[in-house]
Parts: C-alpha cells; structure tokens; sequence
C-alpha cells in the first residue's frame, strides 16, 4: 500500500511540474532598440515608448537585387536589429543573400545564433558548422535565411585567420595548413 501511495504521489508531483511548464508572456509588448542611448546591456536599451515610429517596424529591401560585382560574387543584406529596431529581444534577424554565375558567400560562422536557409531561385551549394554557399548554377541564385538572433555576428574564416590584428604568426599558419611560409605570407597581404 505505501508503494502505491509514493508512486500516486510521484505522479500527481510530475502533472504540477507539467502544470508550471509554459512560457510565460512578455513584460512589455515591444523594445523598440535605442541606437543612440549610451547604456549597455545584452542587446540594445528600449526607446522611450511614447518616441516609437512606425518605421521602427518596417524594413524595404529585401525585394532589390543586391550588387554582386565584387571579388566574391555575393551581396548579403542583412535585417537585423541595427536595420530594424523592432527585432530588438525578439532573437530573430535574417539575411537576404544574392549570388552571380559561381558567385560564393565564403566560409563564415556566427558566433550568436543558429541559420536556416532557403534557396528561392538557382542551385546552391551549402555545408556546415563553418559554412558557405556557392551558386553552381549558370544563373543568378537568391537564398533567404533566417537566424536565431537578433543580432548574429559573423565571423569571415579568412578575414579571421588571415587578416587578424595582430597578425598570427606566418610560421604557425604555415605549419598549421602545411603549406611553405610564403603562400601564408602571399594571403596576408591580400587582408
């Protein structure tokens, strides 16, 4: 009898548990960022609520074709919270990203969030953690992704194993993707 009284117990503790589990519903209906206020926190601080516009919610642009004359063949343009205040604790941004004939969005990870991509025109090729995209379509291609935060990062590989300041060691690199130390010093002087 005292089994079953535990295990009744234990049971009607686990639906209280379940009972407690929800997500509990915004302080405020929105926190419109302040890009001009001088306090900083996680984020951006909220804009005096009586000061919000309505162009605080709206973004134009992701319609427009981004410019892909340019080394790399891609254009990202980015609606996070810096291009739309309204994001501001939302945890979402995303990316509209166009790519000529073999155009490719280099090696790149983002430091706060987590990406899903959708190719709406073209064919791309796309892995990873550490990830790109490459167009390997003899047309333009166009993706659209999404992003679990407002405010992403990204971190360029290249840019950062290359073009740091300071300059990691043309040895280290060298030894590190085993190549003679003067192609690691040919790729540093390109960043």
């Amino acid at each position: 009898m005292a089994k079953h009284i535990i295990l009744l117990t234990l049971v009607a503790l686990s639906f209280n548990l379940l009972a407690f589990a929800f997500e509990p519903s915004p302080l405020q209906d929105f926190c419109v960022a302040d890009s001009t206020s001088s306090a900083r926190v996680n984020g951006q601080p909220c804009k005096n609520p009586a000061l919000v516009q309505a162009s605080d919610f709206s973004f134009s642009g992701l319609h427009l074709p981004g410019n892909t004359s340019n080394p790399n063949g891609s254009k990202v343009t980015p609606v996070s919270v810096a291009q739309l205040p309204a994001l501001n604790t939302l945890g979402i941004s995303m990316v509209r990203i166009d790519y000529a004939p073999w155009g490719i969005n280099p090696p790149h990870t983002h430091p706060r969030a987590t990406e899903i991509l959708t190719v709406l025109e073209g064919s791309l090729e796309v892995v990873g953690l550490i990830h790109f995209q490459r167009n390997v379509g003899t047309g333009n291609a166009v993706a659209i992704a999404a992003l679990s935060s407002q405010n992403p990062g990204v971190i360029t590989i290249a840019n950062a194993v290359f073009g740091s300041k300071p300059d990691v060691s043309s040895d280290i690199l060298a030894k590190a993707f085993q190549v003679d130390k003067s192609v690691v010093d040919q790729l540093q002087a390109k960043f």
